[in-house]
């Protein structure tokens, strides 16, 4: 994902492998493939020539690959990031440019981003899965929430009604491993994070890795089914629309 301003290039959690060069996630519970599922967006290269900071939330690694840590350090990539994440990155060999803690505000060149808790599944394999922050980012008179790799908490909810944000991106994959509870939002607080948001939501993380039962289809059709359709994006891989 880019999110790109009239100063700013900003590229999310990249994977950056080639499709069926990783592990798959999961070996019983879905049908087992290598990921990525999906090859990259042909205008890819060209995309990531543009980029000018890399915002992460967390060190999974379809969120950050091997890929996306060569493109990072090749090209001295200015990395933000959780606090809890900075050193291990650090580690890794990124450029670190912000630190980011949670629900405390940091600006730059005009932008600011504050750090959102993320809890990434229900019951324990949340604690198993670790870390994660999700970002809420304003440029002059818009402003983004990167919800993350997240399940609907007291956080989520503030933020989608104190903070009002004009674009929400969400996880919609409910994604689950072999064992536990799902560790995305399933559809049932999908559609609730749709109702409470203000403004606009794009939907993502579907259909690219083999732990994500959610599809585009299933979620078009909930979405027809609460009269929701009008408030939420569901991107084609390349897609690309200016708010």
């Amino acid at each position: 994902m880019l999110i790109e301003t009239n100063k700013h290039v900003f590229l999310v959690d990249p994977m950056l492998s080639e499709k069926g060069s990783m592990p798959s996630y999961t070996e019983k519970r879905f049908n087992p493939q290598k990921n990525p599922i999906v090859k990259l967006p042909q205008q890819t290269k060209e995309q990531l020539s543009k980029v000018t900071h890399c915002i992460i939330t967390h060190l999974h690694s379809d969120h950050l690959d091997k890929a996306g840590e060569k493109f990072l350090r090749e090209n001295k990539i200015p990395v933000i990031c959780s606090t809890n994440d900075a050193e291990e990155l650090k580690k890794r060999g990124l450029n670190i440019f912000k630190i980011i803690k949670y629900w405390h505000q940091s600006e730059f060149q005009g932008v600011s981003i504050d750090g959102i808790p993320a809890k990434h599944g229900y019951g324990k394999v949340a604690e198993l899965m670790g870390n994660v922050m999700g970002y809420f980012i304003r440029y002059k008179n818009k402003s983004v929430y990167l919800s993350s790799d997240t399940i609907y908490t007291a956080a989520v909810d503030k933020v989608l009604k104190s903070f009002k944000p004009d674009i929400s991106v969400l996880a919609c994959g409910s994604a689950q491993l072999d064992k536990h509870e799902p560790i995305l939002m399933t559809m049932k607080d999908i559609l609730i994070f749709i109702e409470n948001a203000s403004g606009h939501v794009i939907a993502n993380h579907m259909e690219a890795v083999n732990h994500c039962p959610t599809t585009r289809e299933m979620l078009t059709e909930a979405l027809k089914e609460k009269k929701l359709s009008k408030k939420v994006w569901i991107p084609d891989d390349g897609e690309e629309k200016l708010f």
